[in-house]
């Protein structure tokens, strides 16, 4: 049980450290992404120097790396909420700390975002709306973004999640907040 846990959590760790933005800025145009424009290991600055391909391919690595980590905690761990919610806390602490890049990764908006949408799907379409809702009463992409990933712990409350996930929910949004306003 002990080595399967270390495992789970290593696993984890490492899939959340392979920072998509930095390999396929890498791979594009041969830079280092945190070098350039906001120096952001994520898909928002990946988008600006690469264009709507590295957006997406970005985007599109950050999430398979999350469902390909909890999906074999899962495997290690089945019907086991706790181990998803740790696993999805190390794929967030790889992301903005990865240790081969000298603990200087993304935000973990879309690591959040994913984890989210493998744990409580629910959430997320009640994220599109309060994202809407708060875009439209401030303008603001960045402030709308935070006031609707504030929607998650209470989603997951209100669906029934237990105390844990709730804080857990709240510690990764505490995490990617503070990296966001960085």
């Amino acid at each position: 049980m002990l080595l399967k846990l270390l495992t789970a959590i290593l696993l984890s760790y490492f899939l959340g450290s392979l920072t998509a933005a930095y390999y396929v800025t890498k791979w594009m145009i041969g830079k280092d992404i945190r070098k350039l424009g906001s120096g952001n290991a994520g898909a928002k600055n990946a988008g600006r120097h690469l264009g709507k391909k590295g957006f997406l391919y970005t985007l599109l690595l950050d999430m398979a790396k999350v469902i390909v980590a909890l999906t074999i905690t899962t495997i290690f761990f089945p019907e086991n909420k706790i181990m998803l919610l740790i696993s999805a806390f190390f794929l967030l602490v790889g992301h903005i700390w990865p240790m081969q890049l000298g603990f200087k990764g993304g935000k973990g908006v879309v690591v959040f975002l994913a984890s989210t949408l493998f744990l409580v799907p629910i959430a997320i379409p009640v994220l599109g709306i309060c994202f809407g809702t708060g875009y439209l009463f401030t303008r603001n992409f960045t402030m709308a973004g935070l006031i609707s990933m504030a929607s998650i712990p209470i989603t997951a409350w209100i669906m029934g999640e237990s105390y844990f996930a709730i804080g857990l929910f709240i510690l990764l949004l505490i995490l990617v907040h503070q990296h966001i306003k960085k």
